[in-house]
Protein backbone atom coordinates (compact mmCIF):
# COMPACT_ATOMS: atom_id res chain seq x y z
CA UNK A 1 0.00 0.00 0.00
CA UNK A 2 1.38 3.43 -0.92
CA UNK A 3 1.60 6.20 1.65
CA UNK A 4 -1.08 8.17 -0.17
CA UNK A 5 -3.53 5.30 0.36
CA UNK A 6 -2.97 5.18 4.12
CA UNK A 7 -5.12 7.06 6.59
CA UNK A 8 -3.94 10.39 8.01
CA UNK A 9 -3.22 8.88 11.45
CA UNK A 10 -1.80 5.52 10.40
CA UNK A 11 1.63 4.77 11.85
CA UNK A 12 4.28 2.09 11.31
CA UNK A 13 5.11 0.60 14.73
CA UNK A 14 6.33 -3.03 14.76
CA UNK A 15 7.80 -2.82 18.29
CA UNK A 16 4.86 -2.02 20.60
CA UNK A 17 2.13 -4.57 21.31
CA UNK A 18 -0.50 -1.88 21.72
CA UNK A 19 -0.88 1.55 20.10
CA UNK A 20 -3.53 4.13 20.94
CA UNK A 21 -4.14 7.41 19.15
CA UNK A 22 -4.43 10.45 21.42
CA UNK A 23 -6.47 13.40 20.13
CA UNK A 24 -5.84 16.67 21.97
CA UNK A 25 -8.09 19.65 22.51
CA UNK A 26 -11.70 19.94 23.62
CA UNK A 27 -13.68 16.83 22.83
CA UNK A 28 -10.51 14.88 22.24
CA UNK A 29 -9.81 11.45 23.58
CA UNK A 30 -8.02 8.17 23.13
CA UNK A 31 -8.76 5.83 20.23
CA UNK A 32 -7.56 2.24 20.03
CA UNK A 33 -5.59 1.32 16.92
CA UNK A 34 -5.53 -1.96 15.00
CA UNK A 35 -2.31 -3.59 13.76
CA UNK A 36 -2.13 -4.70 10.14
CA UNK A 37 -0.07 -7.58 8.78
CA UNK A 38 2.55 -5.06 7.67
CA UNK A 39 2.89 -3.57 11.21
CA UNK A 40 1.08 -0.42 10.20
CA UNK A 41 -1.55 0.62 12.75
CA UNK A 42 -4.80 2.35 11.87
CA UNK A 43 -7.53 3.81 14.13
CA UNK A 44 -10.12 1.18 15.04
CA UNK A 45 -12.93 3.76 14.95
CA UNK A 46 -13.59 7.18 13.39
CA UNK A 47 -11.66 10.13 14.81
CA UNK A 48 -14.11 11.92 17.14
CA UNK A 49 -13.12 15.60 16.98
CA UNK A 50 -11.70 18.30 14.77
CA UNK A 51 -10.20 21.48 16.14
CA UNK A 52 -12.02 24.79 15.79
CA UNK A 53 -9.17 26.22 13.71
CA UNK A 54 -9.11 23.28 11.30
CA UNK A 55 -6.13 21.63 13.03
CA UNK A 56 -5.87 18.39 14.98
CA UNK A 57 -3.27 17.79 17.70
CA UNK A 58 -2.43 14.12 18.16
CA UNK A 59 0.11 11.59 19.36
CA UNK A 60 0.49 7.91 20.14
CA UNK A 61 0.48 5.94 23.39
CA UNK A 62 2.81 2.96 22.98
CA UNK A 63 2.15 -0.03 25.25
CA UNK A 64 2.04 1.21 28.87
CA UNK A 65 3.95 4.43 28.27
CA UNK A 66 1.84 7.19 29.89
CA UNK A 67 3.27 9.92 27.65
CA UNK A 68 1.95 10.27 24.09
CA UNK A 69 4.73 10.36 21.48
CA UNK A 70 4.77 12.53 18.35
CA UNK A 71 4.13 11.12 14.89
CA UNK A 72 7.37 9.96 13.19
CA UNK A 73 6.05 11.67 10.04
CA UNK A 74 4.75 14.77 11.82
CA UNK A 75 4.47 17.89 9.65
CA UNK A 76 4.21 20.23 12.64
CA UNK A 77 5.43 20.26 16.23
CA UNK A 78 4.00 23.54 17.57
CA UNK A 79 4.87 22.72 21.20
CA UNK A 80 8.31 21.29 20.45
CA UNK A 81 9.68 17.89 19.54
CA UNK A 82 8.48 16.24 22.77
CA UNK A 83 4.86 17.32 22.44
CA UNK A 84 1.84 16.36 20.36
CA UNK A 85 2.02 16.58 16.59
CA UNK A 86 -0.38 18.78 14.65
CA UNK A 87 -2.14 17.84 11.48
CA UNK A 88 -2.96 20.95 9.45
CA UNK A 89 -6.22 20.42 7.59
CA UNK A 90 -5.93 23.60 5.54
CA UNK A 91 -4.40 23.71 2.06
CA UNK A 92 -1.68 26.15 1.03
CA UNK A 93 -2.49 28.01 -2.19
CA UNK A 94 0.69 27.93 -4.25
CA UNK A 95 1.44 30.84 -6.58
CA UNK A 96 4.31 29.26 -8.55
CA UNK A 97 2.37 27.44 -11.29
CA UNK A 98 4.56 29.16 -13.88
CA UNK A 99 7.81 27.99 -12.31
CA UNK A 100 9.58 25.50 -14.57
CA UNK A 101 12.62 24.98 -12.39
CA UNK A 102 16.32 25.70 -12.77
CA UNK A 103 19.21 23.46 -13.73
CA UNK A 104 22.35 23.35 -11.61
CA UNK A 105 24.72 23.68 -14.57
CA UNK A 106 25.78 27.30 -14.93
CA UNK A 107 24.19 28.33 -11.64
CA UNK A 108 25.47 29.95 -8.44
CA UNK A 109 24.29 28.81 -4.98
CA UNK A 110 23.97 30.94 -1.84
CA UNK A 111 24.01 29.06 1.48
CA UNK A 112 22.27 30.57 4.50
CA UNK A 113 21.18 29.71 8.02
CA UNK A 114 17.63 30.93 8.58
CA UNK A 115 18.14 31.75 12.27
CA UNK A 116 21.12 34.07 11.72
CA UNK A 117 20.41 35.42 8.23
CA UNK A 118 18.16 38.22 9.57
CA UNK A 119 17.69 39.93 12.96
CA UNK A 120 14.47 38.01 13.68
CA UNK A 121 15.76 34.74 12.25
CA UNK A 122 12.66 33.43 10.50
CA UNK A 123 11.59 32.53 6.98
CA UNK A 124 9.29 35.51 6.47
CA UNK A 125 12.14 37.88 7.35
CA UNK A 126 14.40 36.00 4.94
CA UNK A 127 11.91 36.75 2.16
CA UNK A 128 12.65 40.43 2.70
CA UNK A 129 16.32 39.84 1.75
CA UNK A 130 15.73 37.85 -1.43
CA UNK A 131 15.95 40.91 -3.67
CA UNK A 132 19.52 41.38 -2.45
CA UNK A 133 20.34 37.89 -3.72
CA UNK A 134 18.64 38.53 -7.05
CA UNK A 135 20.58 41.77 -7.49
CA UNK A 136 23.77 39.94 -6.62
CA UNK A 137 23.21 37.36 -9.35
CA UNK A 138 22.33 34.25 -7.34
CA UNK A 139 20.43 31.33 -8.91
CA UNK A 140 19.79 28.97 -5.96
CA UNK A 141 19.20 29.66 -2.27
CA UNK A 142 20.41 26.79 -0.08
CA UNK A 143 18.92 26.57 3.41
CA UNK A 144 20.80 24.80 6.17
CA UNK A 145 18.55 22.15 7.79
CA UNK A 146 15.18 23.46 8.95
CA UNK A 147 13.75 20.21 10.35
CA UNK A 148 12.35 20.19 13.89
CA UNK A 149 14.95 20.06 16.68
CA UNK A 150 14.83 20.50 20.43
CA UNK A 151 15.46 24.03 21.67
CA UNK A 152 15.18 27.46 20.08
CA UNK A 153 18.32 27.70 17.95
CA UNK A 154 20.70 25.20 16.44
CA UNK A 155 22.61 24.60 13.21
CA UNK A 156 19.85 22.10 12.35
CA UNK A 157 21.95 18.96 12.00
CA UNK A 158 20.58 17.54 15.26
CA UNK A 159 17.02 17.39 14.01
CA UNK A 160 14.61 14.65 15.06
CA UNK A 161 11.47 15.67 13.18
CA UNK A 162 12.55 15.14 9.59
CA UNK A 163 9.13 15.93 8.12
CA UNK A 164 8.46 19.09 10.17
CA UNK A 165 9.85 22.61 9.76
CA UNK A 166 11.19 24.19 12.97
CA UNK A 167 8.42 26.30 14.48
CA UNK A 168 10.83 29.09 15.38
CA UNK A 169 11.39 29.63 11.65
CA UNK A 170 7.63 29.85 11.03
CA UNK A 171 6.77 26.22 10.39
CA UNK A 172 5.58 24.63 7.18
CA UNK A 173 3.36 27.52 6.08
CA UNK A 174 6.21 30.03 6.29
CA UNK A 175 8.46 27.60 4.44
CA UNK A 176 6.00 27.38 1.57
CA UNK A 177 5.72 31.17 1.46
CA UNK A 178 9.51 31.35 1.27
CA UNK A 179 9.71 28.89 -1.63
CA UNK A 180 6.91 30.72 -3.42
CA UNK A 181 8.74 34.02 -2.97
CA UNK A 182 11.97 32.53 -4.29
CA UNK A 183 10.29 31.13 -7.37
CA UNK A 184 8.55 34.46 -8.04
CA UNK A 185 12.03 36.02 -8.22
CA UNK A 186 13.55 33.30 -10.39
CA UNK A 187 15.45 31.69 -7.51
CA UNK A 188 15.60 27.94 -7.06
CA UNK A 189 15.62 26.45 -3.56
CA UNK A 190 18.08 23.85 -2.24
CA UNK A 191 17.18 22.24 1.09
CA UNK A 192 19.92 20.71 3.22
CA UNK A 193 18.63 17.41 4.67
CA UNK A 194 20.16 15.00 7.19
CA UNK A 195 19.44 11.28 6.85
CA UNK A 196 22.60 9.81 8.39
CA UNK A 197 21.76 10.26 12.10
CA UNK A 198 19.21 11.76 14.49
CA UNK A 199 19.69 14.32 17.22
CA UNK A 200 20.23 13.47 20.90
CA UNK A 201 16.96 14.90 22.22
CA UNK A 202 13.43 14.08 21.09
CA UNK A 203 14.24 11.03 18.99
CA UNK A 204 11.34 8.66 19.70
CA UNK A 205 11.65 6.66 16.50
CA UNK A 206 13.24 3.59 18.21
CA UNK A 207 10.10 3.25 20.35
CA UNK A 208 8.08 2.70 17.16
CA UNK A 209 10.39 0.49 15.12
CA UNK A 210 13.97 -0.47 14.13
CA UNK A 211 14.96 2.91 12.71
CA UNK A 212 18.49 2.52 14.10
CA UNK A 213 21.03 -0.30 14.10
CA UNK A 214 24.18 -1.21 15.99
CA UNK A 215 27.15 1.04 15.39
CA UNK A 216 27.83 4.76 15.36
CA UNK A 217 29.15 7.39 13.00
CA UNK A 218 30.67 10.70 14.01
CA UNK A 219 27.33 12.15 15.06
CA UNK A 220 25.26 9.32 16.50
CA UNK A 221 23.72 5.87 16.07
CA UNK A 222 23.57 4.46 12.56
CA UNK A 223 20.29 4.58 10.66
CA UNK A 224 19.05 1.10 9.76
CA UNK A 225 19.30 0.97 5.98
CA UNK A 226 20.06 -2.73 5.50
CA UNK A 227 18.91 -4.73 8.54
CA UNK A 228 15.63 -6.22 9.67
CA UNK A 229 12.78 -3.79 9.06
CA UNK A 230 14.99 -1.57 6.89
CA UNK A 231 12.57 -1.58 3.95
CA UNK A 232 10.19 0.70 5.87
CA UNK A 233 13.08 2.82 7.19
CA UNK A 234 14.29 3.36 3.64
CA UNK A 235 10.73 4.17 2.60
CA UNK A 236 10.61 6.70 5.44
CA UNK A 237 13.65 8.49 4.01
CA UNK A 238 12.49 8.26 0.40
CA UNK A 239 9.09 9.67 1.36
CA UNK A 240 10.89 12.52 3.10
CA UNK A 241 12.72 13.26 -0.16
CA UNK A 242 9.42 13.23 -2.05
CA UNK A 243 7.86 15.55 0.52
CA UNK A 244 10.41 18.29 -0.06
CA UNK A 245 10.10 18.06 -3.83
CA UNK A 246 6.38 17.43 -4.13
CA UNK A 247 4.75 19.15 -1.15
CA UNK A 248 7.23 21.97 -0.54
CA UNK A 249 8.20 22.56 -4.19
CA UNK A 250 11.96 22.68 -3.55
CA UNK A 251 14.25 22.28 -6.53
CA UNK A 252 17.22 20.45 -5.02
CA UNK A 253 18.35 18.63 -1.91
CA UNK A 254 21.80 18.80 -0.38
CA UNK A 255 22.33 15.39 1.24
CA UNK A 256 24.40 15.75 4.39
CA UNK A 257 27.47 13.55 4.88
CA UNK A 258 26.42 10.66 2.66
CA UNK A 259 29.66 8.85 3.52
CA UNK A 260 28.05 8.27 6.95
CA UNK A 261 25.16 6.28 5.43
CA UNK A 262 25.92 2.65 6.28
CA UNK A 263 24.23 0.58 3.58
CA UNK A 264 25.30 -2.82 2.25
CA UNK A 265 22.13 -3.32 0.19
CA UNK A 266 22.46 -4.43 -3.41
CA UNK A 267 20.95 -1.10 -4.47
CA UNK A 268 22.37 1.64 -2.26
CA UNK A 269 19.87 4.08 -0.75
CA UNK A 270 21.46 6.92 -2.75
CA UNK A 271 20.89 5.10 -6.04
CA UNK A 272 17.30 4.36 -5.04
CA UNK A 273 16.90 8.03 -4.17
CA UNK A 274 18.25 9.03 -7.59
CA UNK A 275 15.87 6.63 -9.35
CA UNK A 276 12.80 7.97 -7.56
CA UNK A 277 13.88 11.60 -7.92
CA UNK A 278 14.35 11.18 -11.68
CA UNK A 279 10.88 9.65 -11.99
CA UNK A 280 9.33 12.43 -9.93
CA UNK A 281 11.17 15.06 -12.00
CA UNK A 282 9.68 13.59 -15.17
CA UNK A 283 6.22 13.65 -13.62
CA UNK A 284 6.49 17.22 -12.32
CA UNK A 285 8.21 18.35 -15.54
CA UNK A 286 10.89 20.39 -13.83
CA UNK A 287 14.52 19.68 -12.88
CA UNK A 288 15.01 18.07 -9.46
CA UNK A 289 18.60 17.93 -8.26
CA UNK A 290 20.43 15.83 -5.66
CA UNK A 291 23.72 17.21 -4.32
CA UNK A 292 25.80 15.01 -2.02
CA UNK A 293 28.17 16.13 0.68
CA UNK A 294 30.90 13.51 0.83
CA UNK A 295 34.50 13.53 2.03
CA UNK A 296 35.40 10.42 0.01
CA UNK A 297 36.59 12.25 -3.13
CA UNK A 298 34.84 9.61 -5.21
CA UNK A 299 32.77 10.72 -8.19
CA UNK A 300 31.01 7.37 -8.47
CA UNK A 301 28.33 9.19 -6.49
CA UNK A 302 27.60 11.40 -9.50
CA UNK A 303 28.43 8.95 -12.24
CA UNK A 304 25.24 8.08 -14.17
CA UNK A 305 23.64 4.78 -13.23
CA UNK A 306 24.07 3.56 -16.80
CA UNK A 307 27.82 3.80 -16.20
CA UNK A 308 27.73 2.04 -12.84
CA UNK A 309 27.40 5.04 -10.53
CA UNK A 310 24.76 6.10 -8.03
CA UNK A 311 23.31 8.68 -10.40
CA UNK A 312 23.28 11.74 -8.12
CA UNK A 313 23.67 15.10 -9.84
CA UNK A 314 26.51 16.80 -7.99
CA UNK A 315 28.74 16.63 -4.92
CA UNK A 316 30.75 19.01 -2.78
CA UNK A 317 34.51 19.25 -3.27
CA UNK A 318 36.27 20.39 -0.11
CA UNK A 319 39.65 20.13 -1.84
CA UNK A 320 38.90 23.35 -3.72
CA UNK A 321 38.19 25.16 -0.46
CA UNK A 322 41.37 23.84 1.14
CA UNK A 323 43.54 24.82 -1.82
CA UNK A 324 42.13 28.35 -2.01
CA UNK A 325 42.26 28.82 1.77
CA UNK A 326 45.91 27.80 2.01
CA UNK A 327 46.96 29.79 -1.06
CA UNK A 328 45.50 33.02 0.34
CA UNK A 329 45.82 32.62 4.12
CA UNK A 330 49.01 30.58 4.40
CA UNK A 331 47.39 28.40 7.08
CA UNK A 332 48.79 24.85 6.91
CA UNK A 333 47.67 23.16 10.12
CA UNK A 334 45.68 19.93 10.20
CA UNK A 335 44.12 18.89 6.89
CA UNK A 336 45.47 22.03 5.22
CA UNK A 337 49.08 20.73 5.33
CA UNK A 338 49.02 18.84 2.01
CA UNK A 339 47.70 21.92 0.18
CA UNK A 340 50.67 24.16 0.97
CA UNK A 341 52.16 24.12 -2.57
CA UNK A 342 50.33 26.48 -4.91
CA UNK A 343 50.39 23.61 -7.41
CA UNK A 344 47.65 22.00 -5.29
CA UNK A 345 45.23 24.69 -6.48
CA UNK A 346 46.25 24.11 -10.09
CA UNK A 347 45.64 20.36 -9.76
CA UNK A 348 42.21 20.86 -8.18
CA UNK A 349 41.09 23.24 -10.93
CA UNK A 350 42.32 20.96 -13.71
CA UNK A 351 41.39 17.57 -12.23
CA UNK A 352 38.64 18.17 -9.67
CA UNK A 353 40.34 16.76 -6.58
CA UNK A 354 43.80 17.12 -5.09
CA UNK A 355 43.57 13.83 -3.22
CA UNK A 356 42.60 11.48 -6.05
CA UNK A 357 44.40 8.41 -4.80
CA UNK A 358 47.33 10.33 -3.31
CA UNK A 359 48.61 10.08 0.27
CA UNK A 360 46.75 12.24 2.77
CA UNK A 361 48.98 13.14 5.70
CA UNK A 362 45.93 14.14 7.77
CA UNK A 363 44.31 10.71 7.30
CA UNK A 364 47.55 8.77 7.27
CA UNK A 365 46.59 6.85 4.12
CA UNK A 366 45.88 7.18 0.42
CA UNK A 367 42.63 8.99 -0.23
CA UNK A 368 40.22 9.56 -3.12
CA UNK A 369 39.84 8.38 -6.71
CA UNK A 370 40.69 10.17 -9.97
CA UNK A 371 37.97 12.12 -11.73
CA UNK A 372 37.20 10.99 -15.28
CA UNK A 373 37.80 14.46 -16.69
CA UNK A 374 37.02 13.32 -20.22
CA UNK A 375 33.49 12.29 -19.27
CA UNK A 376 32.38 14.28 -16.24
CA UNK A 377 31.29 17.93 -16.55
CA UNK A 378 32.90 20.35 -14.12
CA UNK A 379 29.57 21.66 -12.78
CA UNK A 380 29.00 18.38 -10.94
CA UNK A 381 31.46 19.61 -8.29
CA UNK A 382 30.08 22.28 -5.95
CA UNK A 383 32.80 24.45 -4.42
CA UNK A 384 33.17 27.33 -1.99
CA UNK A 385 35.88 29.43 -0.42
CA UNK A 386 33.73 29.57 2.74
CA UNK A 387 30.75 27.55 3.98
CA UNK A 388 29.07 26.73 7.27
CA UNK A 389 31.44 23.82 7.98
CA UNK A 390 34.70 25.52 7.13
CA UNK A 391 33.82 28.62 9.16
CA UNK A 392 31.67 27.24 11.97
CA UNK A 393 33.90 24.28 12.76
CA UNK A 394 36.85 26.55 13.44
CA UNK A 395 37.37 27.19 17.15
CA UNK A 396 36.11 30.78 17.01
CA UNK A 397 33.93 30.57 13.90
CA UNK A 398 36.11 33.20 12.23
CA UNK A 399 35.56 34.11 8.58
CA UNK A 400 38.22 34.82 5.96
CA UNK A 401 37.42 38.52 6.33
CA UNK A 402 39.06 38.47 9.77
CA UNK A 403 42.40 37.40 8.30
CA UNK A 404 42.57 38.56 4.68
CA UNK A 405 42.70 42.05 3.18
CA UNK A 406 40.28 43.30 0.52
CA UNK A 407 42.45 42.18 -2.37
CA UNK A 408 42.75 38.66 -0.98
CA UNK A 409 39.00 38.42 -0.41
CA UNK A 410 38.45 39.55 -3.99
CA UNK A 411 40.95 36.90 -5.13
CA UNK A 412 38.94 34.26 -3.25
CA UNK A 413 35.83 35.43 -5.08
CA UNK A 414 37.69 35.50 -8.40
CA UNK A 415 38.94 31.92 -8.04
CA UNK A 416 35.50 30.68 -6.98
CA UNK A 417 33.35 32.54 -9.50
CA UNK A 418 35.71 32.38 -12.49
CA UNK A 419 36.68 28.78 -11.83
CA UNK A 420 35.22 25.77 -13.64
CA UNK A 421 32.93 24.40 -10.91
CA UNK A 422 29.49 25.27 -9.49
CA UNK A 423 30.19 28.11 -7.03
CA UNK A 424 28.51 28.42 -3.66
CA UNK A 425 28.70 31.51 -1.44
CA UNK A 426 28.07 31.54 2.30
CA UNK A 427 25.79 34.24 3.65
CA UNK A 428 27.58 37.53 4.23
CA UNK A 429 30.70 36.44 2.37
CA UNK A 430 29.82 38.80 -0.46
CA UNK A 431 30.30 41.86 1.74
CA UNK A 432 33.06 40.60 4.07
CA UNK A 433 30.59 40.31 6.95
CA UNK A 434 32.16 41.15 10.30
CA UNK A 435 30.01 38.68 12.23
CA UNK A 436 31.50 35.23 12.86
CA UNK A 437 29.53 32.05 12.29
CA UNK A 438 30.05 30.08 15.46
CA UNK A 439 28.82 26.70 16.59
CA UNK A 440 25.70 27.27 18.70
CA UNK A 441 23.14 25.06 20.44
CA UNK A 442 20.21 25.53 22.81
CA UNK A 443 19.68 22.14 24.43
CA UNK A 444 17.07 22.64 27.18
CA UNK A 445 18.42 19.64 29.12
CA UNK A 446 21.19 20.96 31.43
CA UNK A 447 23.25 17.77 31.25
CA UNK A 448 23.15 17.63 27.44
CA UNK A 449 23.99 21.32 27.15
CA UNK A 450 26.89 20.92 29.55
CA UNK A 451 28.22 17.84 27.74
CA UNK A 452 28.02 19.65 24.39
CA UNK A 453 29.88 22.71 25.70
CA UNK A 454 32.54 20.71 27.53
CA UNK A 455 33.08 18.40 24.58
CA UNK A 456 33.51 21.31 22.20
CA UNK A 457 36.01 23.06 24.44
CA UNK A 458 37.97 19.85 25.13
CA UNK A 459 38.20 19.12 21.39
CA UNK A 460 39.94 22.41 20.66
CA UNK A 461 42.00 22.36 23.86
CA UNK A 462 43.67 19.21 22.48
CA UNK A 463 44.66 21.24 19.43
CA UNK A 464 46.34 23.88 21.59
CA UNK A 465 43.55 26.43 21.94
CA UNK A 466 43.04 28.38 25.15
CA UNK A 467 39.65 27.15 26.46
CA UNK A 468 38.67 30.75 27.20
CA UNK A 469 38.88 31.53 23.46
CA UNK A 470 36.42 28.82 22.44
CA UNK A 471 32.84 30.15 22.56
CA UNK A 472 30.37 28.21 24.68
CA UNK A 473 27.82 26.83 22.17
CA UNK A 474 25.12 26.95 24.84
CA UNK A 475 25.67 30.64 25.61
CA UNK A 476 22.93 32.65 23.80
CA UNK A 477 25.56 35.29 23.00
CA UNK A 478 27.30 32.77 20.72
CA UNK A 479 24.14 32.56 18.64
CA UNK A 480 23.51 36.31 18.64
CA UNK A 481 27.11 37.09 17.59
CA UNK A 482 26.58 34.91 14.52
CA UNK A 483 23.74 37.03 13.11
CA UNK A 484 24.49 39.08 10.02
CA UNK A 485 24.64 42.85 10.36
CA UNK A 486 22.83 44.14 7.28
CA UNK A 487 23.64 47.77 8.14
CA UNK A 488 27.31 47.34 7.17
CA UNK A 489 26.80 46.59 3.45
CA UNK A 490 27.18 50.14 2.19
CA UNK A 491 30.25 51.19 4.14
CA UNK A 492 34.02 50.75 4.04
CA UNK A 493 35.51 47.46 2.99
CA UNK A 494 32.07 45.84 2.97
CA UNK A 495 30.99 48.00 0.03
CA UNK A 496 34.31 47.38 -1.75
CA UNK A 497 34.07 43.60 -1.49
CA UNK A 498 30.36 43.61 -2.38
CA UNK A 499 31.12 45.51 -5.57
CA UNK A 500 33.73 42.87 -6.50
CA UNK A 501 31.21 40.06 -6.06
CA UNK A 502 28.57 41.87 -8.09
CA UNK A 503 30.97 42.50 -10.97
CA UNK A 504 32.25 38.93 -10.99
CA UNK A 505 28.76 37.46 -10.91
CA UNK A 506 27.74 39.69 -13.80
CA UNK A 507 30.76 38.53 -15.80
CA UNK A 508 29.95 34.92 -15.01
CA UNK A 509 26.51 35.37 -16.53
CA UNK A 510 27.74 37.24 -19.59
CA UNK A 511 30.83 35.24 -20.55
CA UNK A 512 30.14 31.66 -21.70
CA UNK A 513 33.77 30.69 -21.05
CA UNK A 514 33.09 30.94 -17.30
CA UNK A 515 30.37 28.30 -17.38
CA UNK A 516 32.03 25.97 -19.88
CA UNK A 517 31.57 22.52 -18.30
CA UNK A 518 34.55 20.81 -19.94
CA UNK A 519 37.63 20.03 -17.85
CA UNK A 520 39.54 20.33 -21.12
CA UNK A 521 38.74 24.04 -21.20
CA UNK A 522 40.79 24.63 -18.04
CA UNK A 523 44.56 25.01 -18.08
CA UNK A 524 46.56 26.12 -15.03
CA UNK A 525 50.16 26.97 -14.30
CA UNK A 526 52.20 28.13 -11.32
CA UNK A 527 55.36 30.24 -11.36
CA UNK A 528 56.64 31.24 -7.97
CA UNK A 529 53.58 32.63 -6.17
CA UNK A 530 51.70 33.49 -9.36
CA UNK A 531 48.74 31.26 -10.19
CA UNK A 532 47.38 31.38 -13.75
CA UNK A 533 44.21 29.71 -15.00
CA UNK A 534 43.17 29.89 -18.64
CA UNK A 535 39.59 29.35 -19.74
CA UNK A 536 39.46 29.84 -23.50
CA UNK A 537 40.56 33.40 -24.20
CA UNK A 538 40.17 34.37 -20.54
CA UNK A 539 43.04 34.42 -18.05
CA UNK A 540 42.70 34.40 -14.27
CA UNK A 541 45.81 35.77 -12.57
CA UNK A 542 46.35 35.65 -8.81
CA UNK A 543 49.49 36.86 -7.08
CA UNK A 544 49.54 34.90 -3.82
CA UNK A 545 52.90 36.39 -2.86
CA UNK A 546 54.05 39.40 -0.89
CA UNK A 547 55.84 41.20 -3.73
CA UNK A 548 54.68 42.94 -6.90
CA UNK A 549 55.11 40.73 -9.97
CA UNK A 550 55.31 41.50 -13.69
CA UNK A 551 53.81 38.75 -15.84
CA UNK A 552 54.04 38.23 -19.59
CA UNK A 553 50.61 38.06 -21.20
CA UNK A 554 48.82 38.03 -24.52
CA UNK A 555 45.78 39.67 -22.94
CA UNK A 556 44.50 42.95 -24.29
CA UNK A 557 41.69 43.75 -21.84
CA UNK A 558 41.27 43.81 -18.07
CA UNK A 559 37.74 42.60 -17.32
CA UNK A 560 38.10 42.53 -13.54
CA UNK A 561 40.76 43.58 -11.07
CA UNK A 562 40.93 43.38 -7.30
CA UNK A 563 40.80 46.71 -5.39
CA UNK A 564 44.53 47.52 -5.68
CA UNK A 565 44.25 47.20 -9.46
CA UNK A 566 46.67 45.83 -12.06
CA UNK A 567 48.58 47.60 -14.84
CA UNK A 568 48.47 46.21 -18.38
CA UNK A 569 51.32 47.53 -20.54
CA UNK A 570 51.60 45.89 -23.94
CA UNK A 571 52.54 42.26 -23.40
CA UNK A 572 53.10 42.63 -19.65
CA UNK A 573 50.77 42.98 -16.68
CA UNK A 574 51.90 44.22 -13.28
CA UNK A 575 50.11 42.55 -10.38
CA UNK A 576 50.46 43.98 -6.85
CA UNK A 577 51.03 41.61 -3.94
CA UNK A 578 47.98 39.54 -2.90
CA UNK A 579 46.03 40.91 -5.89
CA UNK A 580 44.47 39.39 -8.98
CA UNK A 581 42.65 40.01 -12.23
CA UNK A 582 40.54 38.49 -14.98
CA UNK A 583 41.98 39.29 -18.40
CA UNK A 584 40.87 38.63 -21.97
CA UNK A 585 43.13 38.16 -24.96
CA UNK A 586 40.60 39.59 -27.43
CA UNK A 587 38.73 42.81 -26.73
CA UNK A 588 35.23 41.46 -27.33
CA UNK A 589 33.67 42.18 -23.95
CA UNK A 590 31.47 45.24 -23.55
Amino acid sequence: MSLNERGPFDVWAPRPERVRLVIGGDGGGVVEMRRGNDDWWTPAEPIPVRGDDGDVDYGYLLDDDPEPRPDPRSRRQPGGVHELSRRDLTTYEWQDAGWTGRQLAGSVIYELHVGTFTPTGDLDAAIGRLDHLVGLGIDFVELMPVNAFNGTHNWGYDGVGWFAVHEGYGGSEAYKRFVDACHARGLGVVQDVVHNHLGPSGNYLPLFGPYLKDGRNTWGDLVNLDGEGSAEVRRYILDNVRMWFEDHHVDALRLDAVHALSDTSEVHLLEEMAIETAALSAHLRRPLTLIAESDLNDTRLVTPREAGGHGLDAQWSDDFHHAVHVALSGETTGYYADFEPLEALAKVCERGFFHDGTFSSFRGRDHGRPVDTAAMPTWRLVVANQNHDQIGNRARGDRLAEHLDDDQLACAALLTLAGPFTPMLFMGEEWAASSPFQFFTSHPEPELGRATAEGRIAEFEKMGWDPDEVPDPQDPATFHRSRLDWDELAEGRHAVVLDCYRRLLRLRRELPQLSDPAFGSVSCSVEGRIFTMRRGDLVVLVNAGEAEVVVETDATTVLFETPSGVRLDGDHVTVPPRAGALLQSVATYR
